[in-house]
C-alpha cells in the first residue's frame, strides 16, 4: 500500500471515529433529559389602613406564581402611621399625605429595587373618612387627593385610593381570619396546596373607632341581599353574612354616652369616682354621630364627675341601641337590622381585643367571670384604678369600664351571643404572627387582579450523562485536530 493510501486510510479511520463520537455525544445530550420550574419570584405588596383612629402601612409578598388565581399571601412588615387618622386632617388636608412618608419611606427600604416599580399599594379609608363624607364631600375628596399625591411619589404601582364600604370591611377582616386558620387553602406533606376537607370558618367581630362589623356564615342563606357578601377565592366561592355599623365603633360610643349624660348636675356613671372631666359643647357635638338639638354656644363648658356605678352604666349604654321594631324578627339585632342566629366560633378584635386584653380576660374567659371582672373594676375610684395600672395613659383608662359595658351589651343583646355559645368567642390580636385586620383580605381578593408571573422552564441531564457527553465531544475535537495536522503536516512525497 502507498503512503498516500495509508494517509487517505487514517483520514477515513479519523473522520468516521470523529462521527460516531458526535453521534454518541449528540444522542447522549437528547436521550433523557428533565425539565424544571425555577421557583418564581417574591411578588410584594401593599396596603395603607386609614382607620378613624391611625393610620397603619401593611407590606405584603407572596409568590409570583398563584393558587387558583389567588396569591398566598404574608405578611412582612406592618408600620404605625405617627398621629390621628387622616379624617382629622379635614382642616389640613397637606398634612394627610405628609404624615405617610415616614412609613412609605420604611417600606420602600424593606423592598428590593428590582421589585418596586411592579409592587401594587392601595389605600383603604374606612369610617372615618365615611363620616367625614357626611359632613363635607369637599373636604374628603380633598384629603384623598393629598394622599394619593404623596403615595404617587414613590416608585410603587399605584392602584388607587377610596374609602371602603362597611361591607367590604366586614367581608375582607372574616377572610384574613379564615386564610390564617388554614380556612381556604392548606399546604399538604405531599408539597401541594388543598383546599381543606370539611373545613370549619369562623367569625369575624371587628370593633373599630367609628364603626363595627359582624361577619360569618350563616347555617341558612342570608334573607336580605344587602347583607349578603359574594367572595371567591383559590377557585371556590363563598357567601358570607356580613353588617356594618357606623357611628357603633368604640369612639364614637363613648362620645354618645357623654352626650346621653348632658344633664345638672353631670354625673357620669361610667367614669369612675372622683374622675372629672371638662369640654366644650363643640368637643361634645363635634361629630354627625351626635344628633345636635337646638342652638348652643359651642365655647361653653361642661363637667362630668364619675359616680363608679356599673349597674346605671348599663342602663345609660342600652340607650343607645333600639332592640325592638325589626321586620325580620325573630332574626334580628338591633335598629331594625337583619341578622341571622350566630353559628360557629367567632374572633374578635381590634378594640375588643384591647378591652378585654387590659381586664385579664383575653382571649377566652367564662361569662360569669366577665360579668364579675367588669362590675368589680367599675365599681373602683379613680385614684385606685391608676394605681393600679400606672403604665396605661389616661385618655385609655378613663374608658375602659364604659367600653366593656357597651361591648358587652353589643355582644349579648345586640349579636344574641349567650350562655350556651359565650365560649365560642375568642379575643384575639394576632394569628401566627400577622395582625388581624380587614388589610391582609383586602390584599387577597385584590392579588386575583394581579397577572401571575410565567414560571421560568430549564432543562438538563444527570450529571454521570452530562460527564459522558463533554468527554465524546472533547474526544470528537481532539480526532478533528488530528485529522488537521495529518492532512497539513505529512506529504507522502518524501
Amino acid at each position: 500500500m502507498g503512503k498516500l493510501a495509508v494517509k487517505q486510510y487514517l483520514v477515513g479511520t479519523v473522520v468516521a471515529a470523529i462521527g460516531c463520537m458526535s453521534l454518541i455525544a449528540l444522542i447522549l445530550t437528547l436521550a433523557k433529559h428533565n425539565n424544571l420550574e425555577l421557583p418564581p419570584d417574591i411578588q410584594y405588596g401593599m396596603v395603607i389602613d386609614a382607620g378613624s383612629t391611625h393610620t397603619a402601612l401593611y407590606l405584603y409578598k407572596w409568590p409570583g406564581g398563584k393558587e387558583n388565581n389567588t396569591g398566598v399571601v404574608s405578611q412582612v412588615l406592618v408600620c404605625d402611621v405617627e398621629g390621628p387618622g387622616i379624617s382629622s386632617y379635614a382642616p389640613d388636608p397637606p398634612a394627610a399625605g405628609q404624615s405617610l412618608t415616614t412609613c412609605l419611606d420604611d417600606t420602600e427600604a424593606a423592598i428590593p429595587t428590582s421589585q418596586r416599580t411592579s409592587a401594587p399599594i392601595y389605600l383603604g379609608a374606612t369610617a372615618g373618612m365615611r363620616l367625614l363624607q357626611m359632613q363635607n364631600v369637599t373636604q374628603a375628596e380633598r384629603v384623598m387627593d393629598e394622599v394619593t399625591k404623596t403615595i404617587k411619589k414613590y416608585p410603587f404601582d399605584f392602584k388607587g385610593a377610596r374609602i371602603l364600604s362597611g361591607t367590604e370591611e366586614g367581608a375582607y377582616g372574616w377572610i384574613t381570619i379564615n386564610y390564617l386558620l388554614e380556612g381556604f387553602i392548606k399546604y399538604s406533606f405531599e408539597g401541594e396546596w388543598l383546599k381543606p376537607k370539611g373545613g370549619k370558618f369562623l367569625g369575624a367581630l371587628d370593633m373599630g373607632g367609628s364603626s363595627t362589623q359582624i361577619s360569618f356564615k350563616p347555617k341558612d342563606p342570608v334573607k336580605d341581599p344587602t347583607s349578603a357578601a359574594h367572595l371567591r377565592l383559590y377557585g371556590f366561592d363563598y357567601s358570607v353574612y356580613t353588617h356594618s355599623y357606623l357611628c357603633y365603633g368604640n369612639d364614637q360610643a363613648m362620645k354618645r354616652l357623654q352626650r346621653n349624660n348632658i344633664s345638672q348636675p353631670i354625673t357620669h356613671p361610667c367614669y369612675h369616682q372622683d374622675f372629672t372631666l371638662t369640654l366644650t359643647l363643640d368637643d361634645l357635638y363635634n361629630s354627625p354621630c351626635i344628633e345636635k338639638t337646638g342652638t348652643f354656644d359651642p365655647k361653653v363648658s361642661v363637667t362630668f364627675q364619675g359616680s363608679s356605678d356599673p349597674i346605671q352604666c348599663l342602663v345609660v349604654v342600652k340607650t343607645l341601641f333600639n332592640f325592638s321594631d325589626c321586620s325580620f324578627a325573630p332574626d334580628c339585632a338591633f335598629n331594625g337590622v337583619y341578622q341571622p342566629p350566630v353559628n360557629g366560633n367567632f374572633f374578635a378584635f381590634s378594640a375588643y381585643y384591647y378591652t378585654f386584653d387590659f381586664l385579664g380576660l383575653a382571649p377566652q374567659a367564662p361569662l360569669p367571670q366577665v360579668n364579675s371582672t367588669i362590675e368589680t373594676f367599675c365599681k373602683k375610684d379613680w385614684a385606685t384604678v391608676k394605681a393600679e395600672h400606672p403604665d396605661v395613659k389616661e385618655k385609655y383608662l378613663l374608658d375602659y369600664c364604659a367600653s366593656a359595658n357597651y361591648m358587652m351589651t353589643l355582644l349579648q343583646e345586640g349579636y344574641k351571643f349567650d350562655q350556651s355559645n359565650w365560649n365560642n368567642i375568642f379575643f384575639q390580636k394576632k394569628v401566627a404572627d400577622t395582625d388581624i385586620g380587614w388589610t391582609l383580605g383586602y390584599m387577597l381578593n385584590l392579588s386575583s387582579l394581579i397577572p401571575p408571573e410565567h414560571p421560568l422552564l430549564i432543562t438538563g441531564v444527570q450529571q454521570e450523562q452530562w460527564a459522558a457527553g463533554v468527554f465524546f465531544i472533547v474526544f470528537a475535537l481532539f480526532l478533528s485536530i488530528v485529522v488537521i495536522v495529518i492532512l497539513c503536516a505529512w506529504n507522502p512525497d518524501y
